[in-house]
């Protein structure tokens, strides 16, 4: 089942985040490179990123997936009203529950939620080493208009 997130789902969502973004997170490769930063691990900065995803607004947007009443996975919008460009932050299926189209369902709901929301189109990125996003992605309709690259520098 699909529903709008709730408050007291910040925890799974973060847990769920720990678990799937450890090979594809720009903040472990850093860590990967120079080891911890600012006392903290990219666990705790992604952490992070999902507290403001949910916070104030932001969290309209949220949409989470459950069965037999426990977070299994979770996906974060973001609608801009003056450029009418939607966002995908972050998506993210429990391992066990992966390969079941919890991921597409929920994606597929956060596109007809940014539609509602008056989107014109909606933006997702992800990492070379994402294959799973690679594949999920175009499946849904979803071209490649870029390429980034990350560059860090201790200081």
């Amino acid at each position: 089942m699909i529903r709008p997130y709730q408050p007291q789902d910040l925890a799974a969502l973060q847990e769920i985040t720990a678990v799937c973004f450890t090979g594809v997170s720009v903040d472990r490769n850093i860590e990967l490179l120079l080891g911890l930063v600012g006392g903290h691990d990219w666990r705790w900065r992604k952490a992070r990123h999902i507290a403001a995803d949910v916070a104030g607004e932001n969290a309209r947007g949220v949409l989470v997936a459950e069965e037999d009443g426990q977070v299994v996975g979770y996906v974060t919008c973001r609608a801009d009203a003056d450029s009418r460009i939607g966002w995908v932050p972050n998506i993210a299926v429990r391992p066990e529950h992966q390969g079941r189209g919890t991921g597409r369902t929920l994606l597929t709901a956060a596109l007809e939620w940014l539609r509602h929301a008056g989107m014109e189109c909606v933006r997702i990125e992800t990492l070379e080493q994402n294959p799973v996003g690679q594949r999920l992605y175009p499946s849904l309709g979803f071209v490649e208009v870029a390429r980034q690259i990350h560059y860090v520098k201790r200081l």
